[in-house]
């Protein structure tokens, strides 16, 4: 039997290739992946490559994200449905900043054998309620998984690849924005943060910890921190809102929140050669989240986008709230790249979201 695509054995692996545990895993990924189906994809997992599919006048956006133990989730807090569920978030995030729609997805990932093989009392095993919270949110995107790679790892990692596909020359960039353009937002800013730190604080109180662990991982999230906690276990990728603008050329600059607005609207700025406005006030603040987790907290996966004046921005895009706040202007040497409007006054935002290695 052949091994989905990508999802081949190493030559060090070939001869444990037909334990139950790694045969019965691809079987159970096959299974998931068939239940979405997107016209897209031509060819999906069973041969060496996949085949995707695109209309006349599209052309392909590709995206890739890479998600790791201890850096973008925590296996002692995070349930591992919520983990599939963000692996795919990244990346559906990122075609939705360029108003692409997704077409298929590959995941990679790297496990520990205890997370893979059935262990007496772990049962769901880790992968499989990983594997629950991907191909849930990628039912509901009709984002089918054509294929991927699997090895044993000492660390939990997953590596999401999304291809999508727009209208050739309509692809929105951050690069387009100019002076006098409009600056908006949808959604809520700064729930993710909030919900993050709230989960920090609850998990360092539990002076047992591990009596709340489930089973095959994570913590057992109690019923009054379920809402808080949702921006930030399961965030929702605005495809929908992207599509929109896309097709009806009305935004002429992009970006998804996932570093935090500051650093965020730092690098549209930089990409369009321009500088911006940021009206404090205005900021669509979740009820949960400080001004600070608003500006700086990340993983929020709002559309962060401008439009001109001249342009007829709704309210609401698709029953999310869309929020103007602020504005374009030039650039000049001896001026901040960022400056926010307060009630006290106006004050440089240096951007002090998410950021490797620094």
């Amino acid at each position: 039997m052949p091994y989905p695509h990508g999802m081949r054995a190493t030559s060090n692996q070939k001869s444990r290739s037909r334990r139950p545990t790694e045969l019965g895993l691809l079987e159970q990924i096959r299974a998931g992946a068939s239940r979405t189906r997107n016209p897209g994809l031509r060819l999906g997992i069973g041969d060496d490559c996949a085949l995707l599919r695109l209309r006349q006048g599209e052309e392909m956006a590709v995206t890739t994200d890479l998600s790791i133990d201890a850096r973008h989730f925590r296996l002692a807090w995070h349930p591992p449905q919520a983990i599939g569920h963000r692996t795919l978030a990244r990346g559906l995030s990122d075609l939705a900043a360029m108003g692409a729609r997704p077409i298929a997805a590959f995941l990679s990932l790297g496990l520990p054998r205890e997370f893979v093989q059935n262990a007496k009392g772990r049962k769901p095993r880790w992968v499989e309620r990983f594997l629950e919270g991907f191909f849930s949110l990628a039912a509901a995107y009709q984002t089918p998984l054509a294929g991927g790679d699997m090895a044993e790892s000492p660390i939990a990692a997953a590596d999401i690849v999304l291809a999508g596909a727009v209208r050739r020359g309509k692809a929105l960039l951050r690069s387009g924005a100019r002076a006098s353009d409009l600056l908006y937002v949808t959604g809520q800013l700064g729930g993710a943060a909030a919900g993050l730190a709230r989960l920090a604080q609850w998990a360092s109180g539990q002076r047992q910890a591990h009596l709340y662990l489930n089973p095959s991982g994570g913590l057992r999230i109690p019923a009054r921190l379920q809402s808080i906690l949702q921006p930030h276990l399961y965030p929702q990728p605005r495809i929908a809102q992207g599509l929109w603008l896309a097709s009806r050329s009305r935004a002429t600059a992009a970006i998804d929140v996932s570093d935090g607005l500051s650093t965020d609207l730092a690098h549209l700025c930089e990409e369009s050669g321009v500088a911006a406005e940021l009206d404090a006030a205005a900021l669509p603040i979740h009820p949960a989240a400080t001004l600070s987790q608003a500006l700086h907290g990340g993983e929020d996966y709002e559309l962060l986008f401008t439009a001109p004046a001249s342009a007829n921005i709704p309210r609401t895009i698709g029953s999310v709230p869309v929020t103007r706040i602020g504005r374009i202007v030039r650039r000049r040497s001896a001026k901040p790249l960022i400056v926010l409007i307060t009630n006290h006054g106006t004050q440089p935002l240096e951007p002090q979201g998410w950021q490797h290695f620094s």
